[in-house]
């Protein structure tokens, strides 16, 4: 009998994991998703968010659609840079003017890049708004740290600025941690379609007959196990990614909209939308472009590759 050389380790070797520091942050963030108690006050919230950004022009321009990637990451940089650069400041003499303006650049440039982000946030999974919400409860904190801050500088009570603004570091710096986790742990508002490119061998695929491709209609195939929808517009053949990069919504189900004179397909989940020529985001709530494949036509033969 042939074994595999793990079949003689004792049962109870691998029953737990070696435990370290950060594994109880990683298991509150945990139940922090699993909480369904943060829905109580996340849903209503969600709810105001949506009526207050209703406009679909403005909802698209702070999900960073005419960018083709989310706003919010970029934002932060303005109000988190100045922070940073104030506590520095602050541990330098001769430089309260600095300190105080920088602070001030900060606290006021945070506002927009709160709205972004609660733009984004209730467009999210439940599991992934419960995280957020703390996010969002952790910067709230630091604002609140760095508006006393600034008042109480513009007072001329230094030291009470300068520590108001070290706790503020230290509550955005634990908000960013929490923003790490939903981004990068969760995929929240990262493109969900992205990675199947890695499941694409390369070289060219064929997907079906040419004239036997309906006009202006969505057909589904498959390229090496990863779903593709193909639309054809006269002698054109798009060849999209199925999987749409907001929620992974099923693309190959939704409708075909004219959009500013563009054939677009609309993500039957969420209402994401995206150009079939080019797969550009024209609608929200995806900050980013639908992954389109080269294609070509080889002895009647539609083929596509990777890019």
């Amino acid at each position: 009998m042939v074994t595999l050389g793990y079949e003689s380790v004792p049962g109870d070797r691998f029953a737990t994991a070696k435990t370290g520091k950060s594994l109880p942050v990683r298991a509150l963030l945990t139940k922090i998703e699993q909480n369904t108690r943060l829905d109580r006050v996340g849903d209503p919230l969600q709810r105001a968010v949506q009526a207050v950004l209703r406009p679909q022009r403005i909802r698209d321009l702070l999900h960073g659609v005419p960018l083709g990637h989310p706003l919010h990451p970029a934002m932060v940089q303005v109000p988190v840079g100045s922070w940073i650069s104030a506590a520095i400041l602050d541990l330098m003499p001769g430089q309260r003017r600095a300190a105080t303006t920088l602070t001030a650049v900060g606290t006021v440039s945070a506002l927009p890049a709160i709205v972004a982000g609660l733009n984004d946030w209730a467009a999210l999974a439940p599991d992934q708004r419960r995280v957020g919400l703390v996010h969002a409860a952790a910067n709230s904190v630091a604002l609140a740290c760095y508006a006393g801050s600034l008042a109480a500088r513009f007072s001329g009570q230094h030291r009470l600025g300068r520590a108001l603004g070290m706790a503020g570091l230290g509550a955005v710096s634990l908000g960013a941690y929490i923003g790490g986790h939903l981004a990068y742990k969760q995929g929240a508002q990262v493109s969900q379609s992205i990675s199947e490119l890695h499941l694409i061998s390369q070289g060219w695929h064929p997907l079906g007959d040419m004239a036997s491709l309906p006009q202006r209609q969505l057909i589904t195939r498959e390229i090496d196990d990863v779903s593709v929808i193909l639309y054809r517009h006269g002698d054109d053949v798009t060849v999209m990614l199925e999987r749409c990069p907001h929620q992974s919504g099923p693309l190959g189900q939704g409708e075909v909209q004219q959009v500013d004179g563009h054939d677009c397909v609309v993500c039957p989940w969420h209402g994401s939308t995206f150009r079939l020529n080019g797969g550009e985001v024209v609608h929200g709530p995806s900050g980013n472009d639908g992954q389109v494949l080269p294609t070509r036509i080889r002895n009647g033969m539609i083929e596509a590759r990777l890019p």
